[in-house]
């Protein structure tokens, strides 16, 4: 069983096209110790020749040329058998749109993420089965890979927030992803705005876990004057602090953790900061572009 890490960023991408934070102008000004990263995704296969998307990026077109693994292998052809959406985010869905040249291929996702989808008529044009996933059912893949979604706390995408949004909801705006084939799991949870025993208890065992690694510290944005909102506030828990999501994973019977969807003022991600270090130090990665893990 593979991973393919398409992109490692959180929304906007890293360096982030209009921001030049110290973090970001590490990555303008080339520093070698802060390399571009796209949008977060995630490839999965079980036998080389059909492949798993988990979450379908803006930038989804590049990663698929950066990735030789899912290049064509006919006139008209595509190693792409599923893609499952752990939201209907911006940054999670608009992938789809370079996936409609009548390719078909499965779109798996929780019942709130394909209502998102089917109320936008722009994603018409893209030729996937829609498959309703309930929660913690499994679901069949192409190359003998299994998946299973299940809530996690979240809120729903901004697009379609209220004026008094529910920020740890568990009705199935956010999910996590467990794959499994083989004999070994991945699960994949790229946004998570709390902790909670049912989290605990869906992802405990896995062989691999790639988790929401958005903001180091809560006010980050708001320190770094980019921004007005914290991170709970965005549906994503921090990294450090006593209720940070960091303690929880030092304490996890999970073989490999990797944090996964880094926003682009994340000091983590800048190899040898002391953010980068403490993460190492309890025993987690920090993802980037081109990462592959072989279970």
């Amino acid at each position: 069983m593979k991973a393919i890490v398409l992109g490692a960023a959180a929304g906007g991408g890293f360096p982030q096209w209009n921001c030049g934070c110290r973090v970001c102008a590490m990555a303008w000004n080339g520093d070698p110790r802060a390399p571009w990263r796209t949008q977060a995704s995630l490839a999965v296969s079980l036998d080389g020749a059909s492949w798993t998307l988990l979450n379908a990026s803006p930038d989804l077109g590049s990663q698929i040329r950066a990735t030789p693994a899912l290049w064509p292998r006919g006139e008209r052809h595509s190693p792409i058998g599923a893609v499952i959406l752990s939201s209907a985010e911006i940054d999670h869905v608009t992938g789809l749109l370079s996936l409609r040249e009548r390719h078909g291929f499965d779109l798996v996702a929780l019942p709130p993420v394909l209502d998102a989808i089917a109320a936008n008529p722009i994603f018409a044009a893209v030729p996937a089965r829609r498959v309703a996933a309930s929660a913690s059912a499994p679901i069949t893949l192409a190359g003998g890979l299994v998946a299973e979604l299940f809530p996690v706390p979240g809120k729903a995408p901004l697009y379609l927030e209220d004026q008094d949004p529910k920020l740890e909801s568990e009705a199935g705006e956010t999910a996590g992803v467990r794959i499994s084939g083989g004999g070994r799991s991945i699960v994949y949870i790229p946004g998570c705005a709390a902790l909670s025993d049912d989290l605990r208890a869906s992802v405990d065992g896995a062989d691999l876990l790639f988790f929401d690694g958005t903001l180091f510290t809560d006010d980050e944005m708001i320190r770094a004057g980019v921004g007005q909102k914290t991170g709970r506030r965005m549906g994503h828990m921090p990294i450090a602090g006593e209720d940070g999501s960091l303690a929880w994973l030092a304490g996890l019977p999970v073989a490999r953790k990797v944090y996964i969807h880094l926003n682009n003022t994340n000091p983590a991600l800048i190899a040898g900061s002391p953010e980068r270090l403490m993460i190492e130090a309890a025993g987690v990665a920090v993802a980037h572009d081109g990462m592959e893990i072989e279970l």
